[in-house]
């Protein structure tokens, strides 16, 4: 129970109390008893509803959760959907830890985001879009905690990336895009670019970013780094982009170096250290690729980084702890074995908090330097998970961090230190919790190759044992990510329809270990397929599976495995493939990561006989064995998998007289960002199961 909710209850027993006191005898014994009657027969109907498509509109998001230097309170953002108007209402929100007493901070503003408190907590920063519509640009508000407006800081025709306060003197550090160099060019439409390893729908050569400096009250701006090479640039979905961390004396700040803005060259980054006022840089490590994430110790003495096991890209990623100085460092979460997408200093300097996918949860660690790792008691809590932990460390070693049970989506969790279970603060999803949900557990099974594998069941409500229910998969994208325990809104719905979901994490997923993570390498299809096979397998031994009616689904890597696997086994009612890799040369040449498609093989296609394993692991191989009717889902602007592969099998499909149909929303994004369209894909893809499972 929250604060909020105890202070409600309260205040409802004191108004009893007071009738009470105003009635007596049978009369009170009768009101008492209308009373329950009406309340039993509000809860019942309340447990009795299903979720339905509208109920989609209604879940609310809370993310980015900042506390305040003072431990007192945390700031975060909260998105509500606005269907009629089609767009995310986006505000920041301050609670007060003690006395859960809360309020906005922000009111009309276009995606706010990113608040972070001042050094001294009297103010917080944020970003928010302003300028002509459709040519928004996010800029630096600055907000006084003790009244007033916001005030607008910044003004950069690219917009701010990320920034981060510096602890002393005032001012921000932030990161944007340099204008191109030829615009007045560009203008007269002499615009032609040169290509190098960037998506294929780029329009223009793509501008380094670089750090410049700007006064917290506003002023004139001064740049930092130039150069042809770039702070990284990411597009969702993805971990944000690697931050930028100060020393604690003002003086240094960590930076990510890319080699250039072409997102197919991600992986040549190396951390940096950079001597803000004498613009003199470092390199940290010995490394030359796949750092990220630096990030200074609370005395300035160590840096924490992001690296992959071993220097092998296709192993997990691991956190490395080294002096400021410089130097390789120690890996300090082998021991853990899990793909760590999250570390924080905690205040003592001598360890880190650290999350990531663990079994179909995630988990938060705190680690000893030097010491054994200890998982903190989440119950069943997931704190939130979307290539990154959304979590947060106050100076006194408070815990503030979003996170969802299998009952109830995203709400604001806070741990007074790390021996402390979770205590959630908010309940902005109180309806969707009050709604009859699929009953959510994990399911574990023995796999090929002596793997022991795991996925996630949900129950239609209401699920009886002795009666046979369709089976729907819904299989996760990435490959590198994880099906979890917490609510999500697809496989909930998919549920109400009386199916039995299963969401399998196959091999690739990152939530067992690291041979479990990399056995996916050159392995693309054949190995995941038979760790999905052999799930289906065990959840059949537990008797409710109708044979004849089981459906496969999933988006990007999960609309890869559906395309595989309706083309490799025969048992599939109905499949639904959605942004669904098909052609694994379209990855190679085409999407924004493009090339880095060779640590998934063993290189290049174009180099001796690696064509043969490309084209081996590629579904569209395999069309002419694939039976199954089949929706596939796709955005034309999609710059992850490109829209190419599912017109490939759509044709492939519709040529060979497969049921098939194929629908494109007409936006950019490798899943649509807009309410409407995201309902629209889950009618869509859940109407299609649904009518071929009947």
């Amino acid at each position: 129970m929250t604060a909020r909710e105890w202070n409600r209850n309260q205040e409802k027993i004191t108004r009893l109390q007071d009738l009470a006191a105003a009635v007596s005898g049978k009369m009170f014994l009768a009101f008492v008893l209308l009373v329950l009657c009406i309340l039993c027969q509000q809860g019942a109907r309340g447990q009795a509803r299903r979720i339905q498509l509208a109920d989609f509109g209604k879940a609310v998001s809370v993310s980015d959760p900042q506390i305040s230097p003072d431990g007192k309170s945390v700031v975060y953002v909260l998105s509500r959907m606005n269907m009629e108007q089609d767009r995310n209402d986006r505000d920041l929100v301050l609670h007060e830890i003690a006395t859960a007493a809360s309020r906005a901070l922000t009111h009309d503003r276009k995606d706010v985001g990113s608040p972070r408190w001042s050094p001294a907590g009297d103010r917080i920063a944020f970003l928010a879009a302003v300028g002509p519509a459709k040519e928004e640009k996010a800029q630096i508000f600055v907000l006084s905690m003790s009244g007033g407006d916001a005030l607008k800081i910044t003004d950069v025709p690219s917009g701010i990336e990320q920034f981060a306060w510096r602890p002393v003197s005032g001012e921000i550090a932030y990161v944007t895009a340099d204008e191109p160099e030829n615009k007045k060019d560009i203008e007269k439409h002499l615009d032609a670019f040169e290509i190098g390893d960037n998506g294929y729908l780029e329009t223009k050569a793509p501008t380094p970013s670089h750090i410049w400096l700007v006064a917290a009250d506003g002023g004139k701006p001064r740049r930092v780094t130039s150069g042809s090479w770039s702070l990284p640039k990411v597009l969702p979905p993805s971990s944000p982009s690697s931050p930028i961390s100060w020393s604690p004396d003002g003086k240094l700040l960590t930076f990510t170096r890319q080699q250039d803005p072409h997102s197919g060259d991600s992986d040549r980054r190396t951390v940096q250290i950079l001597n803000v006022d004498s613009g003199e840089t470092r390199k940290l490590t010995g490394h030359e690729k796949y750092e990220g994430f630096g990030l200074f110790s609370p005395d300035g003495s160590q840096v924490a980084y992001w690296y992959p096991r071993d220097g092998d890209r296709a192993n997990e990623n691991e956190i490395f702890v080294t002096a400021a100085s410089g130097g390789d460092g120690q890996d300090a979460t082998r021991a853990i074995d899990r793909n760590i997408l999250r570390a924080i200093w905690m205040p003592d300097g001598k360890s880190l908090l650290v999350g990531g996918h663990d079994g179909a949860q995630v988990g938060l660690w705190l680690l000893p330097l030097g010491g054994a790792a200890k998982k903190l008691p989440l119950g069943d809590v997931s704190p939130s998970w979307s290539f990154w932990v959304d979590a947060t460390v106050g100076r006194n070693g408070g815990i503030a961090f979003v996170g969802s049970t299998p009952n109830q989506p995203s709400e604001l969790y806070y741990m007074a230190s790390p021996n402390d279970a979770p205590m959630r603060l908010t309940n902005n999803n109180q309806e969707i919790a009050a709604l009859a949900l699929g009953r959510t557990e994990r399911f574990e099974w023995q796999g090929p190759d002596q793997f022991h594998e795991d996925g996630v069941l949900i129950y239609p409500p209401g699920f009886q044992k002795g009666k046979k229910y369709p089976l729907v998969l819904i299989i996760h994208g990435g490959p590198r990510a994880a099906s979890t325990t917490q609510y999500s809104f697809l496989p909930q719905f998919v549920a109400a329809q009386d199916c039995v979901v299963f969401e399998p994490n196959y091999r690739g997923s990152e939530n067992l270990g690291n041979a479990y993570t990399h056995a996916i390498w050159n392995d693309a299809g054949d190995g995941p397929g038979r760790d999905v096979m052999a799930g289906i397998d065990a959840v059949k031994r537990l008797g409710f599976v109708d044979e004849s009616r089981i459906a496969v689904s999933g988006w990007s890597y999960g609309g890869y495995m559906t395309a595989w696997l309706i083309g490799h086994y025969q048992i599939w009612n109905v499949a639904v493939a959605g942004a669904a890799v098909t052609n694994m040369y379209d990855q190679y040449n085409l999407a924004d990561f493009n090339v880095t498609e060779r640590y998934i093989f063993n290189g290049s296609p174009y180099v001796g006989d690696n064509v043969k394993a490309y084209r081996e692991q590629s579904p569209i191989t395999y069309a002419a064995q694939m039976k199954t009717p089949t929706l596939i889902l796709s955005d034309t602007g999609d710059f992850r998998v490109t829209v190419t592969q599912s017109y490939e099998l759509f044709h492939a499909l519709k040529d060979n007289g497969v049921p098939v149909r194929f629908f494109a929303y007409p936006v950019s994004g490798h899943f649509p960002n807009d309410p409407v369209r995201q309902a629209d894909v889950y009618r869509r893809w859940t109407d299609w199961l649904v009518d071929h499972l009947k």
